[in-house]
């Protein structure tokens, strides 16, 4: 059984180094060599051991010499295994077992390496995460290959978890290969210089390399020197690398550029690894494994090193050193420029490389014992010296730390019965003494003192003497008479205390102290360590570990990192991003996404990628009914001459766009469609030239570095033709251009370029503008772009079993999730992507909540939103999940949002390796059933459509948008289906705009009549007849805006003398008058709302149903009317407003009033299905007669016109035939004072005409008007039989559920 045993653990370590050996790759050094088996017993150390039989000498894998292993004394996280390879070592990997034979094992532990023994650094995988798994058994061995090799001479285990039924228990084996290195070390005024004899050829790229290790946290680490007084200096600054740039040796700090900062908290005495590289157009500098690239101008890209100085700058000229009298301190090795080592050159003592000062070529490490206070419940404990017994005191440290309060230094002050409390507060250095628990001295000393920074802190105290110093700056320090008397004292606590002891009002110190010295004498902490002197508690001790949680940042996009301790924290204001990493971009991506969020025109930042790099851009947003066009304007839409220079044959023109390349190209890709004017106006100006042979003219889009595009405006790319040339309407048929045909006459090409690759345009060449007689004008319009490929690209999923897949998702990091909905059923999962462990998931729990689940390693975690509406309506909802390193989110419509804090120091990546399933799981359960929208994972849009035509179950597209959107449409406007989205259809409205919420309102002077003909006659005589129309009932709405009283708002008459008014009486009140019956008195119903000649906004409603009466004046309550004499309105004939003109036809009571007329402003005017203001000023062809001045104004309810309406207009001509030939062009088309009194001309010729013709016609007393069907139906609410006849009826529209199904 015994030889059994031992050829299984044979070959048990065989596997093992089988496994490890074959990570190794073709043509490399495959570096998993076992490096304990052989190690002897002096290179073994512990902590403690349970017996001699215990020892760590036993501690190797798959022995069973002594007890099989070993096992401290006690088992407690305060117990560690010290291994010493020798030198220095490449390790690459660790194995671990339990000990043989018992049930003692580890469960977790920590790494920790060191070049001499001490200054311990621990190896953390992945960002913060420290922990590597153990065993779950004493026999299995559990290996770990490192991500990074360690470079480390010593190795210490620390034991964290164990089996809860054992004791620690271990056996271990090492991995890794020899280590080879140069190394030099210099005192802080010794340096290497090395010259290049022969400059050498000019390569695309230069690599310098080398690792550092100081104590110190500024030095000069690289200076290098180029041709033309060029150099570059790497600067170690405050524990950061920062990369310089200075041209000319005579220029002072004021010629000195800072390219790029990396790294943070460098001045730990460990190894960093330094890699520069210039490459032909950027710098990369790597510090470990942080890269930072910065780019370079192109001149630079052939800047070659002439001279190297290593540790130092030699100061040359005038210029001023970046850090005055501070030299590398500390160790280098291996520098290599290229190929070359200059560390070994040095050696040789090769003639190239100089050697200044005392560089020697060992490196000498100081001992520098730190302490990390890393919890709550950390404390160190001394015990007080009989010299402080006589009163004076001396207590001094360093330490760094991030957080702004935490206790340094306490101690009791039994003889007052107070306390010393030494402490940070808002990061400055605080004194207080306190006695019954009221402060009784307070000092203040320093600031800033969180920034991570060694600070030195001293207290002294003596006779009438009492002061705290930081960073021995006598000028800052805080001084008091006060004298501290101790005669019983007991203890000294640096960081915290234990409750049982002291009570600490303040916040525990987390961070670390070193050279703590107490009455000018240090203290041992290794004896601390040893349990030999005071005592601790939850200590690291021989290290220091801080983490810059802020290097690298995980703030995106411009948000700034603070932090304390153990979190970090990203400040997003102005930098349009928000979340707890500035992660998720505030904006939306396109004027289509804001106008479905019911936004008008206007300027909107548009951020084209969410989460993406490129930055958001204020872009206008013209949003008409159909469409919303996003306009990028450039620095030239308008009209201009081609002028002409003898120095220059062609006239070329750039564009520069208020977008960049990178948000230009992303919007045409997003866009459906897109286009640009392109416009050439000539006389005897050739454009492209004859059919065969170079053109003359062309303009460069995007489509190629610098490929010309010899097509115009309103014609295919790559045909050299114009629109006429399309069209075959060209002024010469020999030419596929109207120019071409060089006539001395005025002529142009005008038109579209609505081929989205190669737009849009970016530079133009006019060339045949120089002949004598010729000119030529260009415009070159705004970028115009509408559709949104990615808010529409939807699938319907009609079988639980369906679901569509995508390759897997990488969101290691951050990974954000947006998504819309709608489904009839209760739960089903949206999306999952699955690991080897990790996972992550978005699902329909219930009706009313979402679930959003993922796995990093640390455990499944949930965030949930509750809703209180359902989710299963058949209504779009929108999803959005956000997780990233410190948290994740979830939120549902516009609900309040979810967030799960990560855990601490856990782990971060997420790792998927299979692939992603959309609308149900791999295993085919808890499919999605509906429709899924807008997916975007990290902004990047997922093509549901292309792979839903493809895939069984699912179906492209997903109409029946206007049960979600519908309520967009205002004012009685019908909601529309389209295949992509809706529009709002305003006919049955008497407002206009992409959402029938512009108001369409006029100016009316006394003698203005509005008069809509409600019914058309027939047939041929001048007796008007009209069918019967009875109404037994109206909508009236309106709003105006007056002074006048009394004053007439509205006139509804019939054929039979039958009315409706609608007045401002004498006393200032709403007035509504009804006469249904031509043998009764006129019934009049008086609203309770006074003072309506204001001069203000009043809005009026006006309902009647049969005989019941409702009026409402602005938000007032309804108030409610019964009528007594009829309930039908028989035969209706006119609508008027303002003026009435037919004076014969008023009856008596209302003729004075009728014939005042109103003053005023009338605004959304709408009678049942009519809108008479709307139809006079917007349909022209209506049948409506206007006399007197009507002009279109605000009553107030909208903004003003849009100052942009131009950006949305085209200039081109509709025949781009000849034009007078006498006219110089110039003048034509170039002045612009001259075109815009032309067209004022013309505007005002055009008007008298009209109102020369308007008049004439209202002379012979003939009407103009014309008959018009409702295109839709009134909303639900409102649909009554209220006809007029069959040709103002609307037409019942089709129900929602007609409109809205699953293909």
């Amino acid at each position: 059984m015994y030889l059994w045993s031992v050829k299984l653990a044979g070959i048990t370590a065989l596997v093992a180094a089988l496994l490890l050996g074959s990570r190794g790759t073709g043509g490399e050094e495959v570096c998993d060599s076992p490096l304990v088996t052989n190690l002897p017993s002096t290179c073994f150390r512990s902590s403690s051991q349970l017996t001699s039989s215990h020892g760590p000498v036993f501690a190797k894998v798959n022995r069973r010499e002594g007890a099989g292993g070993w096992s401290p004394l006690v088992s407690d996280r305060y117990q560690w295994l010290e291994l010493d390879l020798g030198r220095r070592t490449q390790i690459t990997g660790v194995a671990t077992q339990g000990r043989y034979g018992s049930s003692d094992w580890l469960m977790a532990y920590l790494l920790m390496f060191s070049d001499a023994g001490h200054n311990w650094r621990q190896h953390r995988q992945e960002d913060s995460l420290g922990a590597f798994p153990g065993n779950s058994n004493a026999d299995t061995v559990v290996q770990y290959k490192l991500n990074q090799p360690v470079i480390a001479r010593y190795l210490r285990l620390v034991p964290l978890d164990w089996n809860p039924t054992g004791r620690i228990g271990l056996r271990l084996e090492i991995y890794g290969c020899r280590y080879t290195s140069d190394v030099a070390n210099f005192d802080g005024s010794s340096s290497l210089i090395y010259r290049l004899g022969v400059w050498p050829n000019w390569t695309g790229m230069e690599v310098i390399t080398l690792k550092f290790k100081t104590l110190r946290n500024s030095g000069m680490l690289l200076h290098a020197e180029g041709q033309r007084d060029h150099s570059f200096t790497l600067v170690l600054k405050e524990g950061r690398l920062l990369l310089f740039h200075q041209e000319g040796v005579n220029s002072s700090s004021s010629g000195r550029e800072l390219l790029v900062s990396v790294g943070s908290l460098l001045d730990d005495q460990h190894w960093h690894h330094v890699k520069l590289e210039r490459l032909s157009t950027h710098f990369n500098l790597t510090v470990d494994e942080n890269t930072n690239q910065v780019d370079i101008p192109a001149w630079l890209s052939h800047w070659d090193i002439r001279q190297l100085t290593v540790a130092a700058v030699q100061r040359r000229g005038l210029q001023e050193p970046i850090l005055s009298g501070r030299n590398f301190h500390g160790c280098l090795e291996n520098i290599f420029y290229n190929e070359l080592n200059l560390i070994d050159l040095a050696k040789k003592n090769n003639h190239q490389v100089s050697v200044k000062g005392n560089v020697t070529f060992s490196c000498t490490e100081p001992v520098s014992v730190a302490v990390t206070f890393g919890s709550a419940q950390s404390f160190l404990q001394l015990p007080i010296l009989s010299s402080w017994l006589s009163g004076v005191v001396s207590v001094a440290l360093q330490f760094r730390t991030w957080n702004e309060a935490g206790l340094l230094v306490t101690f009791d002050l039994p003889q007052q019965e107070g306390k010393v409390w030494l402490h940070l507060r808002e990061a400055r250095l605080c004194l207080d003494i306190n006695k019954a628990d009221r402060t009784q001295l307070e000092l203040n000393a320093g600031s800033g003192l969180n920034d991570g920074q060694w600070h030195s802190v001293a207290l002294n105290a003596g006779e009438n003497h009492l002061s705290i110093t930081v960073d021995k700056d006598k000028d800052t320090a805080a001084h008091t008479s006060t004298q501290l008397h101790l005669t019983a004292a007991r203890s000294l606590f640096f960081g915290g205390c234990p409750n049982l002891e002291c009570r600490n009002p303040f916040k525990v110190f987390q961070g670390c102290m070193r050279l703590l010295i107490v009455d000018n004498q240090p203290v041992d902490l290794i004896k601390v360590q040893k349990r030999l002197l005071g005592n601790y508690s939850h200590l690291q001790i021989d290290m220091c570990d801080i983490i810059d949680r802020c290097s690298p940042s995980h703030c995106e996009h411009g948000g700034s990192c603070s932090q304390s301790w153990s979190t970090f924290h990203c400040n997003c204001s102005n930098s349009g991003y928000r979340g707890a990493t500035c992660h998720s971009s505030i904006y939306e991506q396109s004027c289509e996404a804001y106008k479905y969020k019911g936004n008008t025109s206007g300027h909107y930042s548009i951020d084209v990628d969410g989460s993406g790099p490129i930055r958001a851009q204020l872009i206008y947003c013209n949003m008409t009914e159909e469409t919303a066009w996003m306009v990028i304007q450039h620095n030239n839409t308008e009209l201009t001459v081609a002028s002409w220079s003898p120095d220059a044959n062609q006239h070329s023109i750039n564009f520069d766009y208020a977008s960049g390349a990178e948000q230009l190209a992303a919007i045409i890709s997003q866009s459906e469609h897109c286009e640009q004017e392109l416009s050439y106006y000539c006389r005897k100006s050739r454009l492209l030239n004859a059919k065969e042979g170079a053109p003359y003219s062309w303009w460069v889009g995007v489509s190629g570095p610098g490929q010309a595009q010899t097509y115009w405006g309103g014609a295919q790319p790559a045909s050299g033709q114009c629109a006429c040339g399309l069209q075959d309407n060209c002024l010469d048929p020999k030419y596929y251009c109207n120019c071409d045909a060089d006539y001395d006459q005025r002529a142009n090409d005008s038109g579209l370029l609505t081929h989205k690759e190669t737009l849009p345009v970016r530079s133009l060449v006019l060339g045949d503008i120089q002949r004598p007689g010729s000119e030529a004008a260009y415009r070159v319009g705004p970028l115009r772009c509408h559709g949104d490929n990615n808010l529409w690209n939807a699938a319907y999923f009609n079988k639980e079993t369906s679901y569509l897949h995508f390759p897997t998702f990488h969101g290691e990091l951050n990974a954000d999730i947006s998504f819309l909905f709608k489904t009839p059923s209760s739960s089903g999962v949206f999306l999952e992507n699955l690991g080897i462990r990790d996972f992550i998931r978005i699902e329909l729990s219930s009706s009313s909540e979402v679930i959003f689940s993922f796995d990093v390693g640390n455990g499944p975690l949930e965030v949930r939103v509750k809703t209180n509406a359902l989710l299963n309506d058949d209504r779009w909802h929108s999803v959005r999940a956000e997780r990233n390193v410190k948290e994740a989110s979830l939120r549902v419509d516009d609900f309040p949002a979810a967030t799960q804090e990560a855990p601490v120091d856990g782990h971060v990546h997420l790792q998927l390796n299979s692939q992603l399933f959309i609308g149900g799981t791999a295993s085919r359960q808890k499919g999605f059933l509906g429709c899924i929208r807008a997916l975007q994972m990290n902004s990047v849009t997922l093509d549901l459509e292309e792979r839903a035509k493809i895939t069984p179950g699912v179906k492209p597209g997903c109409p029946g948008h206007c049960s979600s959107y519908g309520s967009l449409c205002q004012n009685q406007g019908l909601c529309l289906e389209r295949d992509r989205g809706f529009s709002c259809d305003c006919v049955p409205s008497a407002y206009t705009g992409s959402f029938c919420h512009e108001e369409v309102s006029a100016s009316f002077l006394p003698t203005t009549s509005v008069t809509y003909i409600l019914k058309e006659p027939y047939g041929p005589s001048r007796n008007f007849s009209f069918t019967d129309t009875t109404l037994k009932g109206e909508n009236i709405s309106l709003s105006f805006r007056t002074r006048q009283t009394p004053a007439l708002l509205l006139y509804i008459n019939s054929l039979i003398r039958e009315y409706l008014a609608l007045l401002i009486n004498e006393h200032n009140e709403l007035e509504l008058r009804y006469k249904l019956h031509g043998n009764r008195d006129v019934e009049v119903l008086w609203s309770s709302a006074t003072n309506l000649a204001d001069g203000r906004l009043h809005t009026v409603s006006i309902r009647r149903q049969a005989d019941a009466v409702s009026i409402q004046i602005d938000r007032d309550p309804t108030e409610d009317f019964n009528l007594t004499s009829d309930v039908e309105f028989n035969n209706v004939k006119t609508l008027v407003l303002g003026r009435v003109q037919e004076a014969d036809e008023v009856d008596a009571e209302l003729l004075g009033l009728a014939s005042l007329g109103f003053t005023g402003c009338l605004s959304g005017v709408r009678f049942n299905s009519v809108s008479p203001l709307k139809a006079a000023l917007l349909q022209p062809d209506s049948p409506v007669v206007i006399t007197g001045p009507l002009a279109q104004s605000s009553c107030g309810l909208s903004s003003p016109a849009n100052p942009y309406a131009a950006e949305t207009t085209h200039s081109l001509s509709d025949q781009p035939g000849s034009v007078d030939p006498g006219q110089p062009l110039i003048n034509a088309i170039r002045s612009d004072s001259a075109l815009i009194g032309g067209v004022i001309g013309v505007a005002i010729f055009v008007t008298v005409s009209a109102l020369a013709i308007m008049a004439r016609f209202l002379c012979s007393r003939k009407e103009t008007y014309r008959n018009r069907e409702a295109k839709a139906a009134q909303p639900e609410d409102e649909r009554h039989e209220f006809p007029f006849s069959s040709q103002v009826d609307s037409q019942s529209a089709p129900s929602e559920n007609q409109k809205e199904y699953f293909i």
